[in-house]
């Protein structure tokens, strides 16, 4: 059977789906684009946002629009949050965020049987669970489809840090995480199979091992990753919660060759007040002493992070103080967002909602600042040489990353899955353009 998939939202969301992938054509199937005809489509949904939502419907009204014998399965987040609205969009399976495997045997069945369940006048299968009752990490296939040189590995699932404005707590369940001999033994496969680099991934990857309560934390899983691969291939670490940092963590991660020097921490908002009204676990100065402690261990390190602008009750010298954070810091990349009300979060029914036009114009503003941070940051490296680990060719010259995530672009013959020194010459746009 011909299937696609289109997948909306994070890095966990693209794990699982390669996950998917990786089964379905174990079992036989053939992977099409999503825009072919196919006998199946699967839409893996996000729920971070309104625009998020909105996105996982337009995706399903146009399958089945393009597709109408066709058989539609929908995942994810917003069908875990959201089942009955999805069910009103005329599909034919609905799960959430867990028994991925279980859902494609639902897949295969209804494939099977299609005409027969559709005359039959049946509504669509329905295996949405109860995420705040599970306590069993789902365990499935990390790595890429072939020809990748990055591989995603979820190490952890779930979060129990119920910010204000959040709804991911109640999409995807409390804290579960893959165990240290699992995760040794995927990095193990993953080398051997020639992969170059290992993200780690998860819901909240700072929470890892929080659940067992024996001592071992987020460090212990990276140092046994990093031995587990093979010499040459990076490890790379998803979104952390700034207090992960401590003087402990970034003297046991620096000792670690294959380490990215590359750290997200998840900031939110540069404003003490704002991030009170969040329900964040740090402030400002506890944030800082993470970024400062980072730069003690590493050599610039790339510090990147998200922010959301236009939180409820959010006032404009508020926002002025979280400018002035953001500069404090330098980060070397942003991700800016609008705050986006989440029905059934305490900040929905916070009075002082935003309006839009303000939340744009913060947006705009934040953003001009981001992109003068991160231009500086890149022309700090001009003509100075990284290491790149080369992924695709476009236009004429081969694209990588170096270890602290900046993307560099060379001229050259194949390079694919190829980690070659590179001098850094200028920057263009947010890149780097360099010669072997």
């Amino acid at each position: 059977m011909k299937i696609a998939i289109y997948t909306l939202g994070c890095k966990v969301n693209q794990y699982e789906t390669q996950a998917m992938e990786a089964e379905l054509l174990a079992r036989g199937h053939e992977l099409v684009p999503f825009e072919e005809r196919a006998d199946g489509y699967i839409i893996n949904t996000c729920t971070v946002t309104a625009v998020s939502d909105k996105k996982s419907r337009q995706v399903i009204r146009r399958a089945r629009k393009e597709n109408p014998e066709a058989v539609i399965g929908v995942c994810g987040c917003y069908a875990q949050t959201s089942p009955e609205a999805v069910r009103a969009l005329e599909v034919d399976l609905i799960s959430g965020t867990a028994g991925r495997m279980a859902f494609l045997d639902d897949l295969e069945a209804a494939l099977e049987d299609r005409r027969a369940a559709r005359l039959a006048g049946e509504g669509p299968r329905m295996t949405v669970d109860d995420a705040l009752r599970r306590r069993t990490f789902e365990v499935l296939p990390a790595g890429g489809l072939e020809g990748r040189t990055r591989a995603m590995l979820k190490v952890e699932d779930g979060c129990v840090n119920f910010c204000s404005y959040c709804v991911i707590p109640y999409a995807r369940g409390p804290i579960r995480s893959l165990s240290i001999p699992e995760a040794e033994e995927q990095c193990r496969r993953l080398g051997e199979e020639g992969y170059r680099e290992v993200v780690l991934t998860g819901i909240e990857i700072s929470s890892w091992g929080a659940e067992r309560r024996d001592g071992t934390g987020l460090i212990d899983l990276i140092e046994a990753v990093c031995r587990a691969l093979p010499a040459g291939t990076r490890v790379r670490l998803g979104s952390l919660e700034p207090r992960t940092i401590t003087e402990e963590f970034c003297r046991r991660a620096a000792a670690l060759p294959n380490l990215c020097p590359h750290f997200h921490l998840s900031m939110q908002s540069g404003c003490d007040s704002v991030l009170k009204r969040m329900n964040r676990k740090y402030d400002t100065a506890r944030y800082y002493e993470s970024v400062t402690l980072l730069r003690e261990y590493f050599d610039r390190p790339g510090i990147t992070t998200d922010l959301i602008v236009g939180f409820p009750g959010e006032r404009e010298e508020e926002f002025r103080s979280t400018l002035d954070f953001v500069e404090r810091c330098a980060f070397s990349a942003m991700h800016i967002f609008p705050y986006s009300r989440r029905a059934g979060t305490p900040a929905a029914a916070m009075a002082e909602q935003v309006p839009n036009a303000v939340k744009e114009d913060r947006a705009h503003r934040a953003g001009a600042l981001a992109r003068r941070l991160e231009e500086a940051y890149l022309d700090s490296w001009v003509g100075e040489v990284l290491p790149v680990l080369f992924e695709e060719e476009r236009e004429g010259l081969w694209r990588g990353h170096a270890p602290n995530y900046v993307e560099v672009l060379v001229p050259g013959a194949d390079l694919h899955n190829v980690e070659r020194p590179v001098r850094l010459l200028r920057r263009q746009g947010s890149c780097l353009v360099g010669a072997l």
